[in-house]
């Protein structure tokens, strides 16, 4: 199968990026100060731009009722300054490919596609820029019914809170875990979330429960020695919170919390990211046109300052660095 494939062929590369990133940026994080391509986001808005209605990312009116989310783009014609790059001719059949899945809610149509195309698109750029791993530009979104489901060793899901597996997305998932691949699983909050995920799990694994992560796993420290364990917050609720750098969405979101699921043999299957979002800060960036090397232009907008507050606490420091922790991780084991 594919994804068999790509581990082999791609194995040595992926296992030197911390090294690569170790003796090339010594003493430095290599994710600050990346200008001329870089987009930014700002205020209460989502993916490609999208601004919520009252400014609230989770789909609820002034009473309470949820709404529909409005449908996220799926044309990467538009890749909102990220720059382009060429795959070598000789890695275009083991690229890595940054794949979402597009899932089936019980509530709204498109949470599968929070902070999409954006996450998606910046992180494949800070793999291209900053590891050796080839990547494709292009990151794509598939089904788990999709017969290329198993063209990819990694596979990411968000905002799992109203997840509803129907029955041959049971049967896909369990099959391409247990054959080699590997979910990550991001930004849900709470308790209700948690046990919404569970259940659907449960119906992929009956016989198996997640077990979580202390921060002396390997995951936490294989490329960049993490102290603790990551939390990123939503840049619209940090916005209102910043004395506090994290204040917690619902009452039980205070702690991040690691799981895995595992197989029979011990391989971590996947990774499940609670009370945090790794993607929300991968889908910030510096504002372009506040800089270009070490000039500063112009002053910037409040929202511009705020955009680039978020990404120097949070997305350089912790979600990059976890992201990369995790894909070199995934890929190796």
């Amino acid at each position: 199968m594919n994804i068999k494939r790509y581990l082999l062929g791609g194995l040595a590369a992926t296992a030197c990026a911390g090294v690569l990133l170790a003796q090339t940026l010594p003493g430095g994080n290599p994710f600050s100060g990346r200008t001329g391509g870089s987009r930014r986001m700002s205020g209460a808005t989502g993916a490609g731009g999208v601004v919520y209605r009252n400014g609230d990312p989770y789909g609820h009116e002034p009473d309470g009722r949820l709404y529909s989310l409005p449908r996220r783009p799926s044309d990467l014609s538009d890749r909102h300054g990220v720059p382009q790059w060429e795959v070598p001719p000789g890695f275009r059949n083991d690229t890595f490919t940054f794949a979402r899945v597009n899932y089936h809610s019980n509530r709204y149509s498109d949470s599968w596609a929070t902070d999409y195309p954006d996450s998606d698109l910046n992180l494949s750029a800070r793999l291209q820029e900053f590891t050796t791993f080839k990547t494709n530009p292009r990151p794509v979104v598939v089904k788990l019914t999709d017969p290329t489901l198993f063209d990819y060793p990694f596979i990411y899901m968000v905002e799992v809170a109203t997840l509803e597996f129907e029955e041959d997305d049971i049967h896909a998932l369990r099959r391409y875990l247990l054959t080699g691949g590997f979910l990550m699983v991001d930004n849900f909050f709470g308790a209700t979330a948690w046990e919404n995920f569970h259940k659907q799990m449960q119906r992929v694994f009956p016989d198996r429960e997640p077990r979580e992560l202390d921060i002396s796993h390997q995951i936490f420290h294989i490329v960049f020695d993490l102290k603790d364990k990551p939390q990123i917050p939503k840049i619209t609720n940090w916005a209102r919170h910043q004395q506090n750098g994290f204040s917690p969405i619902y009452p039980d979101t205070t702690g991040p919390h690691y799981w895995a699921y595992f197989d029979d043999k011990g391989r971590m299957m996947a990774l499940i990211c609670h009370n945090t979002d790794l993607g929300n800060g991968w889908s910030r960036e510096l504002s372009p046109a506040k800089l270009i090397g070490n000039i500063t232009l112009q002053e910037g907008s409040e929202s511009d300052l705020e955009n680039d507050r978020y990404f120097r606490e949070f997305s350089e420091q912790y979600a990059y660095p976890m992201a990369i922790n995790i894909l070199v991780y995934a890929l190796t084991h």
